[in-house]
């Protein structure tokens, strides 16, 4: 990975620092994209002291807000000409329904939705690398989920579970439809399954709300770093460069259900998301 330049959402905890410290140790520059500085910069100094490396990016970007999003590419594009990996790893779990700062529900804002912008409006400088990649962290959980167009925000009927699933499942579709939309560049895009990591996803960090949860149920997780293998391997592997628009778990392609190869779905999602984003652009 020497002289890669990546980025990873959601860096400072979890997965996405075991995977910034393992990237930044391989040699690439690796850029955290956090939307806390504060918390993001106690995470960058571990990932300092752990990977031996000299130097690791951060900045800020709320990947539930529309103007964050667009204010940290700008000022990507302005640092960086080209982009090898975007490692879409950022998650949240909502026990209860949440909006995020835009309006929409805080799994498929988050989940997919900030995503979606961050990795349309980089799309450019993926190009510009001889060998770009989008990795894209979905999960199991996809199995549970419906894209509910007539109400994707849950307004009618929410459960953590329905809106969780929901936005892995986009997860899923999105790679599929943007794999297929940059068939012809050498840009690959790929998803996984991570396994069941015990990370702090769920955990209200205001209320402490599911810590006990989390505690008695973490000696059965997998850890953030055994977690994060497969994201490494699509960010660093011969495979994650050739092939496109696949599922991976325990690093090896699986097949998905129908409904996650729904290619009218996947098109529908696209333009929902689309919209979205411009209207975004309208009023920034």
């Amino acid at each position: 990975m020497s002289g890669k330049i990546v980025l990873v959402t959601g860096a400072n905890a979890g997965m996405g620092l075991a995977s910034v410290t393992e990237l930044a140790k391989a040699g690439a520059e690796v850029i955290m994209a956090c939307r806390s500085l504060e918390r993001g910069e106690a995470a960058r100094q571990q990932a300092l002291a752990a990977s031996g490396a000299s130097h690791i990016e951060l900045m800020a970007c709320d990947l539930g807000d529309f103007a964050s999003i667009y204010a940290f590419c700008e000022a990507f594009k302005q640092r960086y000409g080209r982009l090898d990996v975007l490692l879409n790893n950022a998650g949240v779990v909502s026990l209860k329904r949440e909006l995020t700062k835009d309006g929409y529900e805080s799994m498929i804002g988050v989940n997919h939705l900030g995503h979606f912008l961050l990795t349309t409006s980089l799309l450019e400088l993926l190009k510009q690398s001889p060998q770009g990649r989008v990795v894209n962290v979905s999960s199991g959980a996809y199995k549970a989920g419906k894209i509910h167009f007539e109400d994707i925000n849950l307004t009618r009927s929410f459960n953590v579970v329905k809106g969780y699933a929901q936005s892995k499942l986009a997860n899923i579709l999105f790679t599929k439809e943007l794999a297929k939309r940059l068939a012809h560049s050498k840009v690959t895009v790929n998803c996984l399954h991570p396994g069941a990591v015990g990370t702090s996803l769920g955990v209200n960090r205001q209320t402490g709300f599911g810590k006990s949860i989390y505690a008695l149920l973490r000696p059965f997780f997998l850890t953030s770093l055994e977690g994060a293998q497969t994201a490494l391997y699509l960010a660093s592997s011969e495979e994650g460069g050739t092939v496109s628009g696949h599922y991976f778990y325990k690093q090896k392609r699986e097949e998905v259900s129908p409904k996650a190869k729904d290619e009218q779905a996947a098109k529908l999602l696209w333009e929902w998301s689309e919209q979205q984003a411009s209207q975004a652009r309208h009023v920034k």
